[in-house]
Parts: C-alpha cells; structure tokens; sequence
C-alpha cells in the first residue's frame, strides 16, 4: 500500500496544477487519471481542440473574405477535414504530454484508472489502494443534454462538444441546441466549414449572464456572418435516421410547433458536475441537489481530509477558476493561505470577433443600486483595427462614479481575451479608471482601445 501527503482525483486543469503546486511545496503526491492522456476534458476534448479548429477556420475565413482586399489575390484555399483534424490532434498532443513531462519534473505519481474513496483517507483504483493524508477531488464536469435528447457521438448525428469535434464529414446543415459559449464557438467553426447552422435558444438572449449591450451586437455580427437564431425557442425532442435529424420545438411566445431539418445535431446546452463512481455520498460528503460538491472557504468539504475544486463545486465552469482553486488548496494544505477572487475571474469567447469580461456588468450594477459611469470606445476609432480589418464591436468599462475604481468590463473585438487581463491586474490591485487612462499604451495596438474606454469614464476619449 502507498501512502502520499496528497492524491488528487482527475488531471484536468484544475488537478494536475494542484498536483504540481502540492509537489512544488513539498509534499509527496499522486494524481489519478482514467483517460489515455493528461489534461482533462480542457486538453483533450475541450477548450483547446475547439481553439485548434477555432483558429484554422478563421484563416480560412480571412482568405475567402479579407484577402483579396489586402490585395492578395489567388483561388480561396479548399477544405482537407481529415488533415485540419489531424492539426487539432497534433495541438492536443503537444500539450497533454507537456503535463506528462511536468509529472515527471515534480515526482508527481500518475496513477492510471478510475478512482473511488472507500473511506476517508483513502483511494481505490482498480484492485489496490492508497493511503493519502489529503484528497483533492478534481473531477470536474461532463456535457448535459435535455430531456427527450439521445447524444450519440460515435453515430455522428445527435452529438455533445465532444462528439462535435470529431464529425466524420463537414455537414451541409447544423442545428446547434444552447446560445451558450460552447455552442457559439462551435457553430462558428462549422459555419466558416460552409454549413448552415441554426442555433435554437430557450431564452431571448444570447451567452446569458452577459452585458446586454455585447449579447446584441454578438448577435448581431454573427448573424451577418450567417449564422441563423430562433431565440425563445422550447426544444421538444429529435428523431433520428440514418443520416439525418429532425427536430422539433415550439416557439414560447405562443406555444406554436415547429420542425428543422439537419444533418447534425449538437447539443450545447451546458455542463454538469461529475462525481460518479467516488462513493462520495456513502462517506457523508455533503452535495447540492445536482451532485454539485459542497465546500468551506478554504475548499474543505464535510469530510476531513476531502477537498474539492473546479467544475466539481459550486461557481463558474472555467479552467483558469479551477487551476486558481488548485494552487490555492495545495497551498491550504501546506499550511498557507490559500486564496482565490472570485470577483475577478475573467471569462471569453472565442468567436471572431472575441468576446471577454470580468466583473459585474451594468445589469447587475443596476439590480444592485450602484451608483456608477460608463467608459465605452468602439474599434472603427482605433488605427490598429482598422489595419487588420476587424473595427466590430466595443471596449466597456463601468467604474464606481464617487471612486472611480473599476467595476467590471466587457470587450468585444480582436484579441479581447488577451486584452482583459489589463482590467484583471486594474482590478486586483483596487485600481481606478484614471489609473489606467494615465499609462502609456503603445501605438498602434489593440490595447490603446481599452485606455480609451478608460479615458471615456473621465473626460472622453481622445479618438472618438
């Protein structure tokens, strides 16, 4: 029997860098994984495979639409699916056994298989068992679907994010089920694939939970780049035949009944908590009533000795959250103090243009009754934008108006996943919409258009 200072169940983002962070202090650690390869759903199935066919669909949108316009003329490359997906692999590849080369640098212990806890202190995979002072459960998250919905990946018809990612042809329609971020980015990459994709939304709104003003222009950019929307929109069920879906809804506003024709169905209708198989429950780990694990302030759960973090608990389904909640709880269990702020947890979309936030949104302020003022740039007065030929959207900053420290902000545009940690640091030091406004940013780059908004809480921007 072995016995370690800290097992940590599941590598995913938020696992594997608690693993690391736990061995980085000092304490003796194993980490269990039951797939092929480290990473999680994130590396493997997730964020960065999307990206992968995220990034080559958009060249391939930039040659049929912008090219020529640059004056770079030529016949607009064609579509080798089999080969853009051995690209997506390939990406997938280099980084899970970049996590692999970290075990090892760390002495991290990979135990392979599916992990159960029979009892505190304890982790069963297969046939053994190991002694661990701390487990963390890192489970995370796996697609949900709606009632009535058979997903079947392997026949490529009704299909989750996973199953979207390895359809065997490039369909001629797609109906994707949940405006949410999986199933915009998604949509996205077939829809530059020359498909017809419909998305169908229950709510009137798209990315819910974000700032209104970005949810209509998303919608409207993407809608120009012909991605269709039936917004308040019930899906009812799916029939299947051989190659082909039928789906039918009824439209909420006056229960009516309708019907969509396509060759592929995905379901983007969110995420659940993954815990099965652990026997959690049986130890007295306490759970919400949708599995999800209940935590303290320091990622404790009713058991001791039994952590949690990431999709697992409670919060925004995000890896750079779970991989914050993993270093903080190697630090908890280290004897530090371990800390995490919520309220700067930034969050994107990969869409063309990007779309990112962080903090509240004018929404919530208003819900909330807080006083405060808006500082708003459009691309069109921005020099580098305009040389890249991407001018849509917005840069959105809200900041308390007695203090003006920032609040929150929403960028949509080029490179805004990049361009709200700006915000983030701003934010996480305290800092004011002046403070921003008064540092030098570099001409021309995108980052100019984030002090503009900074400057438009003031006394305005400069180039609009």
């Amino acid at each position: 029997m072995s016995q370690y200072d800290v097992i940590v169940i599941g590598a995913g983002p938020g696992g594997y860098v608690a693993a690391i962070r736990c061995a980085q202090l000092g304490l003796k650690t194993a980490c269990v994984e039951g797939r092929e390869t480290l990473g999680g759903t994130c590396l493997n199935v997730g964020c960065i495979p999307s990206k992968a066919l995220l990034h080559a669909t958009h060249q391939l949108h930039e040659a049929e639409h912008n090219f020529a316009t640059m004056g770079l003329k030529g016949k607009s490359p064609s579509v080798d699916w089999p080969v853009m997906k051995e690209f997506k692999q390939s990406v997938v590849d280099s980084n899970t056994k970049g996590i692999e080369f970290l075990f090892k640098k760390n002495k991290i212990d990979w135990i392979k298989g599916w992990a159960s806890i029979p009892e505190a202190g304890k982790v069963k995979v297969g046939e053994d068992t190991y002694d661990a002072k701390n487990i963390i459960v890192a489970s995370g998250s796996v697609p949900s679907s709606l009632p009535g919905i058979e997903i079947d990946n392997a026949a490529g018809i009704v299909v989750d994010s996973t199953g979207a990612l390895e359809l065997p042809k490039i369909p001629k329609k797609m109906i994707v089920v949940g405006a949410g971020v999986i199933g915009l980015e998604m949509g996205s990459v077939y829809a530059r694939l020359g498909a017809e994709v419909t998305v169908i939304e229950f709510l009137d709104k798209i990315t819910p939970g974000m700032d209104g003003e970005v949810q209509k222009n998303l919608q409207k950019i993407l809608a120009k780049q012909g991605m269709n929307f039936i917004m308040g929109a019930a899906v009812q069920g799916v029939e299947t035949t051989r190659t082909k879906a039928k789906l039918t809804y009824k439209a909420r506003k006056d229960d009516s009944e309708h019907q969509l024709d396509a060759d592929v169905v995905l379901v983007a209708t969110g995420r659940r908590a993954y815990t099965d198989g652990l026997g959690l429950a049986d130890l007295g780990v306490e759970l919400t009533e949708r599995g999800v694990i209940k935590t303290d302030g320091h990622w404790a759960t009713s058991v001791k000795g039994i952590y949690a973090i990431g999709d697992a608990i409670p919060g925004p389904m995000l890896a750079h959250k779970a991989e914050d909640e993993g270093m903080a709880v190697a630090e908890v269990i280290a004897g530090k103090a371990g800390h995490v702020n919520y309220d700067v947890i930034p969050g994107v979309i990969y869409t063309h243009p990007e779309v990112a936030s962080v903090g509240k949104t004018e929404e919530q302020l208003k819900e909330e009754g807080r006083a405060y003022k808006v500082g708003k740039f459009s691309w069109m007065g921005n020099a580098r934008a305009k040389a890249v030929l991407s001018t849509d959207g917005f840069v959105k900053i809200l900041a308390d108006k007695e203090t003006d420290r920032i609040l929150g902000c929403s960028i949509i545009g080029p490179s805004a996943g990049d361009l709200i940690h700006e915000i983030c640091v701003t934010m996480e030091y305290g800092g004011s919409a002046e403070d921003l406004a008064l540092t030098c940013h570099a001409h021309p780059t995108f980052s100019e258009a984030v002090r503009e908004a900074a400057l438009a809480c003031g006394d305005g921007p400069i180039h609009m």
